[in-house]
């Protein structure tokens, strides 16, 4: 379990870089003028960031679920929140979200099938 707990680390950590990648989309893509992508991004980032923060500290995979579903809202978002016509937003938004969502489905893909990698 501590073997698994360590492998998990990893991801943990490149979930705070996505998170920050999704915070700083805004300004780092150029569309933290639109109203609607940019405050998406920044409560999704934020979520993030905490989630990946908390599960650094104490795992839970429920944690990674939670990552998983913000995953799927942050690439679906552009449509249900209706700013497919800023390019810039969509595609960063659909990218950074499929990332996100791959990320936790390899953590609790690992979860439940720890002797995978043997």
């Amino acid at each position: 379990m501590a073997n698994m707990m360590q492998g998990t680390k990893g991801r943990d950590w490149a979930n705070v870089v996505l998170a920050l990648c999704v915070f700083f989309s805004p300004w780092v893509i150029g569309f933290a003028a639109d109203v609607v992508p940019s405050w998406n991004a920044w409560i999704v980032g934020f979520a993030l960031g905490a989630l990946a923060v908390a599960t650094i500290s104490a795992f839970a995979e429920w944690e990674e679920w939670v990552d998983l579903a913000l995953g799927l809202w942050l690439a679906a978002s552009p449509w249900l929140l209706g700013f497919t016509a800023n390019v810039n937003a969509m595609w960063t938004s659909v990218v950074l979200g499929l990332i996100v969502a791959a990320v936790s489905l390899w953590a609790v893909w690992d979860i439940h099938h720890p002797h995978a990698h043997a």
